[in-house]
């Protein structure tokens, strides 16, 4: 018995040495494509070099009302400050973008009113679609949740009536706040069936609220989720119904991956 112990061991030592001399490190290792040089912004929200700049200044020619006639966006920009105009509706870019990392800021009023989801109410929609039964998409929500209950599926942060933020990270209004996003478009087979579901990243000033969310399909206000076949879409902007004051927005950018 001994024996055998002691001849098995030294076979598993020599069999470990075999192994380690038998690779070498250059066949794990390779050198092209070499990854293109991107430089990142200086200041936290500056966008970096091979971002699309969606809302930069004084310029709202990105955007286009969210209607059938597709107007200009005829939100109120000063500064660099774009404001809600709940009058017209709506907005959306007039770029389609299939895989992006999307930067946004916004802010909601420091003298903000209401309550649940009648206070600074707003919304991302990473891919705006337009369907038989109307407007769809997949919703980001934007509200204002600091200190304000409402259905946690519905609250900053979360994908709108499907998954609620993994935390609430909302700051007190007043404050510009952040959302960084990582988005991957839905794919569909040639005959309309869903082939991969929609996944989203979010960091909501710069916490972790969703970690490669899978999604049921879009988010609708009523009724269960569901994918409709689409290819590349507009990205869009909520203009919420409530009476509450009317959020801002700066500095979005959007990096196409």
């Amino acid at each position: 018995m001994k024996k055998t112990y002691l001849l098995s061991c030294l076979l598993l030592l020599v069999t470990g040495m075999q192994a380690q001399q038998k690779y070498d490190p250059k066949e794990t290792e390779y050198y092209t494509p070499v990854p293109r040089i991107v430089n990142p912004g200086n200041l936290p929200g500056q966008p970096p070099s091979d971002a699309i700049i969606l809302l930069g200044g004084n310029d709202l020619s990105e955007w286009v009302n969210d209607n059938d006639k597709a107007g200009p966006a005829e939100w109120l920009l000063e500064k660099g400050v774009m404001t809600v105009n709940k009058k017209t509706g709506d907005i959306r870019t007039k770029r389609n973008f299939t895989d992006f990392q999307l930067h946004l800021e916004y802010r909601i009023p420091e003298n903000i009113t209401g309550s649940g989801q009648a206070r600074g109410n707003s919304g991302l929609f990473l891919a705006s679609l337009q369907v038989k039964e109307g407007a769809g998409g997949y919703e980001l929500q934007i509200l204002d949740n600091y200190q304000n209950d409402t259905y946690v599926n519905g609250q900053a942060g979360s994908i709108y009536k499907q998954y609620p933020p993994l935390v609430n990270a909302c700051k007190p209004p007043g404050q510009w706040q952040t959302y960084d996003v990582i988005w991957i478009a839905p794919r569909f087979n040639a005959d309309g069936s869903l082939k991969t579901a929609a996944t989203l990243t979010a960091f909501h000033n710069g916490v972790l609220v969703q970690n490669n969310a899978l999604l049921k399909g879009d988010t609708p206000y009523t009724g269960p989720p569901a994918y409709r076949p689409h290819g590349p879409a507009p990205i869009k902007l909520q203009s919420h119904g409530d009476k509450s004051e009317p959020i801002s927005f700066q500095n979005i950018w959007v990096r196409e991956l």
